[in-house]
């Protein structure tokens, strides 16, 4: 495996292993209620980050698809693929952004089934990116709607700091459930 995928993967895995810690700070009975009225549950986030992977599974498909028929060559680089600017822009919780109407989860979304939902979509990813092994991606480009023209590893790459930006809301809504004396005496 070429050393720039593998960095993207490790990536992905390392900040999936973080929502799971995130997402286990509350018991099953609360990670399907809302910790205040238009706000989302755990279940609803788990489902809105699935909503996004699922979309750029195709995205990554298409592109690694394409720049293989154009006849893209192989990765000659091996720097570090991480972008830390990226990165903390997409994970600042400060930087309030509208999910547009198709990512936005459903109420009655169901945490087991979400979580299940997502490491599907996760299983997918790694497939698409598997796919391009060795190939330089980093020359094919496409627009970001936050971040502009990036490459594809950056794209990948995008969906782990998509995923930080969800762990936080995760921990912040786990704060607000148990400091409510209402929903902490009902999941004991």
């Amino acid at each position: 495996m070429h050393p720039r995928i593998a960095e993207a993967l490790d990536y992905l895995d390392t900040e999936r292993a973080d929502l799971r810690a995130a997402v286990e700070l509350l018991p099953p009975a609360l990670r399907d209620q809302p910790p205040a009225p238009n706000r989302w549950s755990v279940a609803q986030v788990l489902q809105h980050l699935t909503l996004i992977e699922s979309r750029i599974v195709p995205l990554v498909n298409k592109l690694i698809g394409g720049a293989r028929a154009q006849g893209l060559g192989p990765e000659l680089e091996t720097s570090p693929i991480l972008n830390t600017r990226h990165a903390a822009k997409i994970a600042d919780r400060s930087f309030r952004v509208t999910a547009p109407d198709e990512t936005r989860p459903p109420t009655d979304v169901d945490a087991g089934c979400a979580w299940a939902a997502l490491e599907q979509s996760r299983e997918a990813l790694r497939a698409a990116v598997l796919s391009g092994d060795g190939l330089a991606l980093s020359e094919v480009k496409h627009p970001h709607p936050v971040l502009g023209e990036i490459n594809l590893y950056q794209w990948i790459l995008f969906v782990g700091s998509h995923e930080v930006r969800h762990t936080a809301q995760v921990r912040e809504i786990a704060d607000q459930l148990k400091a409510d004396p209402t929903t902490a005496s009902a999941a004991n």
